[in-house]
């Protein structure tokens, strides 16, 4: 990949997604909806709309709506030199696009772009090289809220820990602990049961069944050579869920903290 100066980095894919034009608008450009299969969000609908994506505590992407077309299209820009700490004359915002194609049979295609120009940073093409496999899983997630809670809230849980090991040794550990067997197999786990619907690198998503129906992904990010994090993020639809996160939270963080990862 060329690091010259103002060499566009890209990223381009689709995916076939159930619902009418106006259930995937609903699922892509609403606070409510991109809360319920990525990542917490805040979002003024329309042209020059302020959003912002929660990514954890204290830490966060801010950005503006920059074309509102529903239920057809949408781009935002993300201001990622704040993000990263960067020169904002160095870093360019990072731009997504978001088309919706109707399709015969009760279907869309959504068609994703993100892009951005930037100078050359030496983080740029290992950020660009990651970005694929850390956004795309969220399009699973995507299609199975629309498949089974389209237009629904989301009360999300979300615990992580951090251990001693590569990512591959610690995601080896989750998997055989929870344990986590192979696409359409039952899921229990903590108490949750349901199935198993997509098995990738370090990361699965189990769409659950009871007690709180939702949507279940288990993941691990490498920190460092010999450490990675490791997480349970779920995102529940039901007048019980907040009651259930309360409950289930504090025993999903002791069971990761307490995750046996063989060492060496």
């Amino acid at each position: 990949m060329s690091t010259a100066p103002d060499v566009p980095y890209r990223l381009e894919f689709e995916v076939e997604v159930p619902g009418t034009p106006e259930q995937v608008w609903q699922a892509i450009a609403t606070a409510q909806g991109m809360s319920a299969w990525f990542l917490p969000t805040r979002i003024e609908e329309r042209q020059g709309g302020l959003l912002h994506f929660s990514m954890g505590p204290e830490m966060g992407s801010d950005g503006r709506v920059t074309a509102w077309d529903p239920p057809r299209r949408l781009v935002y820009e993300e201001d990622w030199a704040a993000l990263m700490g960067k020169d904002p004359d160095a870093v360019s915002p990072l731009t997504s696009e978001f088309v919706v194609e109707a399709r015969s049979g009760g279907t869309c295609v959504v068609r994703v772009t993100s892009s951005g120009f930037g100078t050359g940073a030496d983080w740029e093409p290992e950020f660009w090289d990651d970005m694929a496999p850390n956004w795309m899983p969220f399009f699973d997630n995507l299609r199975l809220y629309l498949a089974h809670f389209a237009g629904q809230e989301a009360t999300p849980l979300e615990v992580t820990a951090s251990h001693p090991g590569g990512a591959d040794a610690v995601w080896s550990a989750l998997r055989g602990a929870l344990p986590l067997g192979d696409e359409g197999e039952a899921f229990e786990a903590l108490g949750t049961s349901g199935t198993v619907e997509r098995v990738g690198e370090r990361r699965a998503l189990v769409r659950l069944t009871g007690p709180v129906p939702g949507m279940l992904t288990a993941f691990t990010f490498g920190e460092a050579e010999d450490r990675a994090l490791v997480g349970v993020r779920a995102y529940l639809f039901s007048p019980d869920a907040a009651d259930h996160v309360r409950r289930e939270e504090p025993a999903w963080r002791q069971w990761l903290q307490n995750l046996s990862v063989p060492v060496g």
